[in-house]
């Protein structure tokens, strides 16, 4: 990451496509196609882990499982385990801009399960299934356990399970175990599935010369396996619940805070055994990704702490988090590793140090760089280690960004980035993040399409209507991908310059 370079922002939902919603299946490989054909260097994504309430791949039932909805029905069916048939009859919303996630929580399940069934009714499957457990051991089963009890208790949080499966009594899950073992199958097989058809995807892209850069939460849901499994990684009480949760104060652009309701690390705990889920965590990370970008890493220096019971962030307590220590551990176990540190929201001196002392790049956001003339957001005050943004899936696309902006500041807009008559304003900022200074510039995919404000990925601290927005295959045109060359070679970032 230290030659300039430039990418995509794009999560894998956001893919055309006709099963309602973006797969792991051809027009993936597609997309890898575009961005080789306009000289990219990343494809930046989401994080690729299971999603829960909200659908937020940011509140998943597991730092390390895979989100199912992303297996391609097709690949399966050249895998021979499904027929066209089995599904060619259903309407998932095909082709649509929205997700509708209750729509294929519906009509999913029926359909992979049918696939696990003939997947493991065929003969050698046992033993690639086998490989893949021994392989994953350190999260698999426990997981699939998690998921099939969690399903026998109506889709429940953990803390709302019999007392002692809640507890995790070794008896009581062996007992599951044996009457739950159609379920556990199927969340261990749909695993296989989707790890399979990634690990392929990755392939492709990195033979292609294009670097897949993931994201990791530094929280995990409070309705996880790690919760249920290893509640000392925690601040838990008795019960092995929550007693703090996580968020960030109230600020100009959010009176309440962000309540997140994530549960608290027990850093002391984490310090004792030397960080070793850390390091596993992040190990895990790059089987998937070739570039990390770590988010609110803020919460490393310190972290705002909120009571469980609260209704809002306001109130709460800063506390100190593993600072430098834990990073020199990662560095120690694993060698350099290339991470990117989401240092957005309220960045103050602690938190500058330990960004300083990672040697991390860190995040410039183009929006946020005209309410003060002194922004280190703007280009004129960037540096080069550095990722650049248009935007990213937190933010307003840059059309409704620039449609709610003051008069005044479009003005100052304009004039910034020299744009003319004849440039939307979606190309001058893009022209704009290109030009930087930064190694790395990264623009969403709904900018170079000129999408509107109706396709924003996320309005943080909201649930419903979030993470919906696709592609659909005519916005795509010649004119635009040309354009995303012209500027990418323009200003050096070409992979074949």
């Amino acid at each position: 990451m230290n030659r300039r370079s430039s990418g995509i922002l794009m999560h894998i939902t956001s893919l055309p496509g006709d099963l309602g919603i973006g797969t792991l299946g051809d027009n993936a490989y597609k997309f890898v196609d575009f961005l080789k054909r306009t000289e990219q260097s990343y494809w930046q994504i989401l994080p690729l882990t299971t999603t829960s309430y909200g659908d937020s791949p940011y509140q998943s039932f597991s730092a390390v499982a895979g989100n199912t909805n992303l297996i391609d029905f097709y690949k399966l069916v050249e895998d021979e385990i499904l027929e066209i048939k089995d599904f060619k009859d259903y309407s998932f919303g095909d082709n649509e801009e929205k997700i509708n996630y209750e729509l294929l929580f519906k009509l999913r399940r029926p359909i992979l399960e049918k696939a696990v069934n003939n997947f493991l009714s065929k003969k050698g499957n046992k033993e690639l299934l086998n490989k893949f457990i021994e392989d994953n051991s350190s999260w698999l089963l426990d997981y699939a356990e998690f998921m099939a009890i969690k399903e026998h208790f109506d889709n429940n949080s953990y803390v709302l399970w019999d007392e002692d499966i809640k507890k995790g009594n070794i008896e009581v899950r062996n007992s599951y175990k044996e009457k739950l073992v159609d379920k556990i199958n199927y969340h261990t097989v749909t695993q296989y599935f989707f790890f399979k058809q990634w690990l392929a995807l990755k392939e492709y892209a990195n033979k292609n010369g294009i670097k897949i850069i993931g994201d990791m939460p530094i929280y995990v849901s409070g309705d996880s396996v790690e919760m249920w499994t290893m509640p000392e990684l925690f601040k838990t009480n008795k019960d092995n619940e929550s007693e703090f949760v996580a968020g960030v104060p109230a600020d100009e652009f959010s009176p309440e805070g962000q309540l997140w309701g994530n549960p608290i690390y027990d850093w002391e705990y984490h310090k004792k055994t030397n960080y070793a889920w850390w390091v596993y965590r992040v190990k895990e990370s790059f089987k998937l990704y070739d570039v990390l970008r770590i988010d609110h890493f803020k919460g490393f220096s310190d972290y705002w702490q909120i009571a469980k019971d609260a209704k809002t962030a306001k109130i709460g307590t800063w506390e100190s988090g593993p600072g430098i220590e834990l990073f020199e551990v990662l560095k120690q176990e694993l060698g350099e590793l290339p991470i990117i540190a989401e240092n957005l929201g309220f960045i103050d001196e602690k938190a500058e140090k330990l960004l300083d002392d990672t040697g991390y790049p860190g995040m410039k956001i183009l929006q946020f760089a005209f309410d003060d003339e002194e922004s280190l957001d703007l280009p004129h005050n960037h540096t080069e280690n550095s990722i650049v943004y248009t935007g990213t899936h937190d933010n307003e696309v840059v059309n409704g960004w620039y449609e709610n902006l003051k008069p005044k500041t479009k003005e100052y807009v304009n004039n910034y980035i020299s744009r003319t008559e004849s440039e939307t304003i979606t190309e001058a900022m893009m022209r704009t993040s290109h030009s930087s200074v930064c190694y790395l510039s990264v623009i969403t995919m709904q900018d170079l399409l000129n999408k509107d404000a109706s396709s924003r990925m996320n309005i943080p601290s909201t649930v419903g209507g979030n993470w919906e927005w696709r592609m659909l295959d005519k916005d795509l045109t010649e004119e635009k991908e040309e354009f995303l060359l012209n500027v990418t070679k323009l200003y050096g970032r070409a992979r074949n310059k």
